[in-house]
């Protein structure tokens, strides 16, 4: 299973008087012709899909992702509003048809997937909170022999060479939920976006990775030969079982 992911693509709409207006549609359609040519079964967005949340954007937001030839799955990030988001993508039958909460599980593929939302309105720190946990253990309860992909717009732990520490998150928040997650053994990945930079490391029983903005003005960390070409993440599950994540260059094997 070929899994594509993309994060903080921070799309503006046209006659925004922003300078990277036009290269951040140019980086995510990079993006989608590149995912569309590896063949993947899946495309995870994991938030901060525009900038302003505003419905113009949203508007070319599902232009852009309405190109991809596999399915995709949407957590908000705090750039995104949630009606909004809801409102311009009504045929995405997981969304919450109401209220103000994304969570859902995904099944019918080789790994399980589950969207949790981190958010809540007006906050921009991540908020896990115990009714999103307990609804997560309930979750995970359900198919504990299923191995699983959870993903998320904030990570539940500190970044430091992104600048994002405790003061971003809920200490005893987030600890509440790397215990709950680490009860059940079948969660392999985290996959988070919200930081703009490309880590890993392990949490609780799973490995967890962020990566850089598709939106190549605000990403950090990115080697100087990649220059202006956007990147997204491929993460590859065999089956032996094992979960292989590499950071993909848009165009780098057309080029090549």
């Amino acid at each position: 299973m070929r899994i594509a992911q993309i994060s903080d693509t921070h799309i503006l709409a046209p006659g925004d008087d922003h300078p990277a207006q036009p290269a951040r549609v140019e980086n995510l359609r990079a993006c989608i012709a590149d995912i569309n040519r590896q063949g993947v079964d899946v495309v995870i967005h994991t938030g901060d899909t525009t900038q302003n949340g505003a419905p113009e954007e949203y508007e070319i937001l599902r232009a852009l992702l309405s190109e991809l030839d596999a399915p995709f799955f949407m957590v908000p990030g705090n750039r995104d509003r949630f009606a909004a988001l809801r409102g311009i993508f009504p045929h995405l039958d997981y969304l919450p048809a109401e209220g103000d909460d994304f969570r859902y599980a995904v099944d019918g593929f080789p790994l399980r997937l589950i969207g949790l939302d981190s958010m809540l309105p007006d906050v921009r720190k991540g908020v896990f909170g115990a009714d999103r946990i307990s609804w997560l253990e309930e979750a995970l309860g359900q198919a504990p022999d299923t191995p699983t992909l959870l993903f998320m717009h904030h990570p539940p732990f500190d970044v430091p060479q992104a600048g994002y520490t405790d003061g971003y998150r809920d200490a005893a928040d987030a600890e509440a939920l790397t215990g709950a997650v680490s009860r059940h053994r079948q969660v392999i990945r985290l996959i988070c976006g919200h930081v703009h930079v490309l880590h890993g490391e392990r949490w609780g029983n799973a490995i967890a990775t962020t990566m850089p903005s598709v939106a190549v003005d605000v990403r950090k960390g990115v080697a100087p030969e990649i220059g202006d070409a956007p990147v997204y993440m491929l993460h590859e599950y065999s089956e032996d079982g094992e979960l292989d994540s590499v950071m993909q260059v848009a165009g780098a094997a057309r080029d090549a």
